[in-house]
């Protein structure tokens, strides 16, 4: 017998994401992963149990007046690729290297 009520929380899709509360909404299910990489930025995946399709990949570094250079930028997106190829092919849906 199938029991009513609410559907159980989605799990995160890699299991390198640890909960991430958001202290002013104890409600959202955020699931983050922050890894500090040689050159002095962070990489930084986020994912949110309400929109579960949508995994973001964020470079974080003091950024001052310039854009990335073709070298960090392709940095990066290995980094994204080393840590997410288990999901396989993702799509791209937005890229801002200067947020």
């Amino acid at each position: 017998m199938v029991l009513l009520g609410p559907t159980p929380p989605l799990m995160p899709p890699l299991d390198l994401l640890e909960p991430n509360p958001v202290p002013t909404d104890p409600r959202r299910r955020i699931f983050a992963y922050e890894e500090e990489r040689p050159g002095g930025w962070v990489l930084r995946l986020v994912w949110d149990s309400d929109d579960p399709d949508v995994l973001e990949a964020e470079y974080r570094a003091p950024v001052y007046a310039s854009r990335l250079g073709k070298a960090q930028v392709t940095e990066f997106w290995d980094a994204v690729k080393s840590l997410t190829g288990a999901l396989g092919r993702l799509p791209v849906e937005a890229a801002d290297p200067r947020p």
